[in-house]
């Protein structure tokens, strides 16, 4: 019970007095003749550390695509809110949420230099070419310099993409994301097609960012690439918010094992959760 102080309250007053990052509120979401969620409900505040977690087929795609404003909630129907506004200019809003993905990553030609891919966040576009060139001054090339500093790419600035790793690719989509210093990042399978340095050098990227402040929302269906900074995890299945909450009360085989459809155990180790097969769970 509250206390009715104006310090019981506190927490209460900031949670109303400054919009959330991310609200949805009972809305049906479409995707093609599918309907993925019906009634959908959650809210991420600014500044959270979220993970978004699910197998194939939960809804997580089409989740990230309403958030990205390429599909739209139903209309009267439910709300969906980013930074307290239900109506956004897209190119606007991709200045405030930075989206990384490997989709994103493979739209790029072999050929663009890193620089140029940083350069194109400013544009919103793939690339930098014809009048979005005009665009593009002294202020944005100092912003995307520091940016290919920030995630140590600052030496391959002039290099395109087919010279660099998928993991120097990845980072140069992280640095498009931050030219802006966006509100927050959304991470899409972050580690996909990654081998174990590649992953390992960008999972500390993200923690070295959590650690800074920067709002983080994360999108996967591998435990191991929720780093130890993210405390909260939303489990998505069939549509559903089947789990949402700390993390070690959700990362648990009572709640993943019905949702992804296997006997499984879960291990922490310094802070990562793993999930491995139950003993004898293959065996006939």
């Amino acid at each position: 019970m509250r206390d009715g102080t104006p310090h019981g309250s506190e927490n209460d007053i900031e949670r109303t007095s400054i919009p959330a990052l991310i609200e949805i509120r009972d809305a049906t979401l479409w995707r093609g003749n599918t309907r993925v969620f019906e009634h959908l409900s959650l809210r991420i505040e600014r500044h959270e550390q979220v993970a978004i977690i699910g197998p194939n087929g939960a809804g997580k795609t089409t989740l990230l695509k309403a958030i990205n404003r390429e599909i739209y909630p139903v209309a009267n129907q439910g709300s969906l809110t980013l930074l307290g506004q239900e109506r956004w200019n897209v190119w606007e809003l991709r200045r405030r949420l930075g989206v990384v993905s490997q989709d994103l990553q493979q739209r790029y030609l072999p050929g663009t230099p890193a620089r140029e891919v940083v350069l194109s966040g400013f544009c919103s576009s793939i690339g930098v070419h014809g009048s979005l060139a005009t665009r593009i001054g002294a202020f944005e090339r100092a912003r995307a310099t520091a940016a290919l500093e920030r995630v140590g790419m600052a030496a391959h600035a002039g290099t395109p993409l087919a010279r660099l790793s998928t993991g120097e690719q990845r980072r140069c989509l992280l640095a498009r994301a931050l030219v802006h210093e966006p509100v927050a990042l959304v991470l899409d399978e972050p580690t996909a097609g990654l081998d174990l340095e590649g992953s390992f050098d960008y999972l500390a990227r993200i923690r070295s960012l959590a650690r800074d402040g920067v709002s983080i929302v994360l999108v996967t269906h591998h435990l191991n690439e929720i780093p130890p900074e993210i405390e909260r995890v939303v489990v998505l299945h069939r549509g559903r918010v089947v789990a949402d909450g700390p993390k070690a009360g959700v990362l648990r085989p009572e709640v993943l094992a019905p949702v992804y459809g296997v006997p499984l155990r879960v291990a922490e180790v310094d802070g990562y959760f793993l999930a491995y097969p139950e003993a004898g769970a293959a065996e006939t």
